[in-house]
Formats: structure tokens, C-alpha cells, sequence
């Protein structure tokens, strides 16, 4: 039960004004350090809706493949520049990725990620990886500004930041195909 307390506290920092405004005027933090910690503190508060809807997940989220669906379109949406933008000047756009990045995001990837056979961990790995490289080609190659609320050196910065994440998931992925993972369990 620590886990989900420190996931509200977590939760609840993060969505302290300063703390939000802080985070969300550096593009690449706001993409990548803020709703990762978002998603992070779902997480981490999804093992008490386990504990009190125990029913709910065994029958929707049975074999987890639905709970990562809703995780991959959550995580597409927030990855759209236009979204991610709107947060900024749009009240009503902000409360919706404070609600759906940790409660349908987080808290579905906790329930699904143990129910996964490690062939489709790897496949979930390999959705990102391409999501981020596309999306990294896309800030880095498109000359005009996709969000009016930053730079275009933000967005510049932001794409050079989707492309490492790709590429260290993809020696992960690597390093997962050629080695035996049962000698270190």
C-alpha cells in the first residue's frame, strides 16, 4: 500500500501549479519527464485498484492485451503535437492528461505488464520504438513549428530526445534477442 501513497504524493506534486508550469515550459521535459512521471505515479497507484476492484481487471484485462491496447492509445494521444500543445492554454486539455495519463495509462500498464509473456513485452517495446523514432524523424525533419507554444529549437531538441529513446530501445531489444535471460533468474 506504500506504493500508492507515494504515487499520490507523486501525482499530487506534480500537478501543483509551479511544479506543472515549471515542467511544461521546457518542451522535451514536458514530453519527457512529465508525463512519464504521470504515468509513473498511476503505476504505482494501481496496485490499490487492483486490491479493490479485483474483479473489474480479472474480467476486462484478463490476459492484459486489452489494458496495454488502452495504454498504446493513451500514450499515441498524448504523443500528438497538437495535444500535448493544447495543455498549455486549454484548462479543460490539462485536467485531461492529469486523469488520463496516470488512471487509464499507468494503472493499465501495472495490471497488463505481469499478464504479458515476454514475446509481447518485447512487442509492446517494439510499438514504441518505432513510435519514437517516426515521431523523433518527424520534430527533427519538418522545418515549420508544430506547436505554437514553443520554439522551433524546442521541438528540434524534443525529436533528438524521441530518437535516443529509440535507439536505447532498440539496443535493449538487442540485447534482449541475444542473450539467455534464464542464466540471470
Amino acid at each position: 500500500m506504500k506504493q500508492a501513497v507515494y504515487g499520490l504524493l507523486i501525482y499530487f506534486v506534480l500537478a501543483l501549479p509551479p511544479v506543472a508550469h515549471l515542467l511544461e515550459s521546457i518542451m522535451i521535459v514536458h514530453m519527457h519527464m512529465q508525463m512519464p512521471l504521470l504515468v509513473f505515479s498511476g503505476f504505482l497507484m494501481a496496485r490499490f485498484f487492483q486490491l479493490k476492484f479485483p474483479g473489474f481487471f480479472e474480467k476486462w484485462n484478463r490476459n492484459g492485451i486489452p489494458g496495454v491496447l488502452l495504454f498504446i492509445f493513451v500514450m499515441v494521444y498524448w504523443t500528438i503535437p497538437k495535444t500535448m500543445d493544447e495543455t498549455l492554454t486549454v484548462q479543460s486539455a490539462e485536467v485531461f492528461k492529469f486523469m488520463t495519463l496516470p488512471f487509464l495509462a499507468g494503472v493499465s500498464l501495472r495490471d497488463s505488464w505481469k499478464k504479458l509473456s515476454p514475446r509481447g513485452k518485447n512487442i509492446l517495446i517494439i510499438i514504441f520504438t518505432v513510435k519514437y523514432f517516426g515521431m523523433g524523424l518527424l520534430y527533427v525533419n519538418v522545418p515549420i513549428q508544430l506547436c505554437n507554444n514553443y520554439l522551433v529549437i524546442d521541438q528540434l531538441t524534443l525529436g533528438w530526445g524521441f530518437l535516443t529513446t529509440a535507439i536505447c530501445m532498440a539496443i535493449y531489444l538487442v540485447y534482449v534477442a541475444f542473450t539467455d535471460r534464464s542464466k540471470y533468474e
